[in-house]
């Protein structure tokens, strides 16, 4: 197969126009057009079905597109790696992780790996939702669930402890609850159900103390724990926070000190394919350092 046909055809496969695509090649929508009835004819075989509103990959452009990915991305880190100094590290490195993380932890501390690091790119991705890193998505990821994808390599990095917080002057309005039965009388922020939870059993705070009764009403959902944070900070209710993100809050108070929520491990992932690349493993010795000065 031509290489140049099928670099187009990749880029009309994930832009999903010849338009879309044309724009990112720096070809018109007939050149593109072009080269895809090209490499149709070569192969024999429809690639794409046309549509008013756009294309889709054929069955057997399907097939393509899978194998076609994986070269261009197997291709693309063996440059990376090709051009990295063995003394120097450096090229792009995208890091993917959940908001609240990399909100309230993790960006705050990237300072020193750029300054240490000045030839590698991070790219921070923060989504509540798991990219696929076997699909080149991100190079790596901080995960607060064990990994489910049986060809990643994980490191565990830490242990995430979670607890009950409010910001003084919602103390100073609604009283300290002093038992868990008291939290029926308080107003409670907590992760909303519109889009998956990044960690299982987040909303623990609606059923501790409740027994065989229904869990508590919430004053407020919200599907971001760093918004459930910053709403806590203002003063319109209690919320559950992991230590790492408090760690970051000034004036938060800690209630019900003897409760405490499921305990979150959260895993350092990468692909089998970025094993080698220096850029990984200095990120991740970086990643270790900064968990064994962190307070938590």
């Amino acid at each position: 197969m031509d290489w140049d046909k099928l670099r187009v055809f990749h880029s009309v496969a994930e832009a999903g126009s010849f338009t879309h695509a044309g724009e990112g090649l720096n070809l018109s929508q007939s050149a593109v057009s072009r080269q895809i009835s090209a490499l149709e004819d070569s192969l024999g075989v429809p690639l794409f079905h046309r549509h008013a509103r756009g294309l889709i990959l054929t069955e057997q452009g399907e097939l393509l597109y899978r194998t076609a990915h994986d070269v261009f991305g197997k291709l693309a880190m063996t440059e990376a790696q090709l051009s990295e100094s063995k003394d120097r590290p450096k090229g792009p490195l995208k890091i993917t992780t959940t908001v609240a993380f990399g909100s309230t932890w993790l960006a705050p501390r990237m300072r020193e790996f750029v300054e240490v690091y000045p030839e590698i790119e991070p790219h921070l991705i923060l989504s509540d939702q798991t990219l696929d890193l076997s699909m080149r998505e991100a190079d790596v990821a901080v995960r607060l669930t064990p990994p489910r994808q049986a060809d990643l390599i994980q490191r565990h990095l830490l242990t995430v402890h979670i607890h009950i917080y409010a910001s003084p002057g919602y103390i100073k309005n609604h009283g300290m609850p002093l038992k868990a039965e008291d939290l029926d009388r308080h107003r409670l922020i907590v992760y909303g159900e519109d889009t998956r939870p990044p960690v299982p059993d987040v909303n623990w705070l609606l059923r501790v103390g409740r027994g065989n009764q229904p869990l508590r009403t919430p004053a407020m959902s919200v599907n971001n724990t760093y918004a459930v944070m910053r709403a806590v900070e203002s003063g319109a209710g209690l919320g559950a926070l992991p230590e790492f993100m408090v760690e970051e809050s000034d004036g938060l108070v800690h209630v019900l000190t003897e409760l405490e929520g499921p305990q979150i491990d959260a895993f350092f992932v990468y692909p089998e394919e970025v094993r080698a690349t220096r850029r990984v493993a200095v990120f991740r010795d970086f990643l270790l350092r900064q968990v064994a000065q962190s307070r938590f």
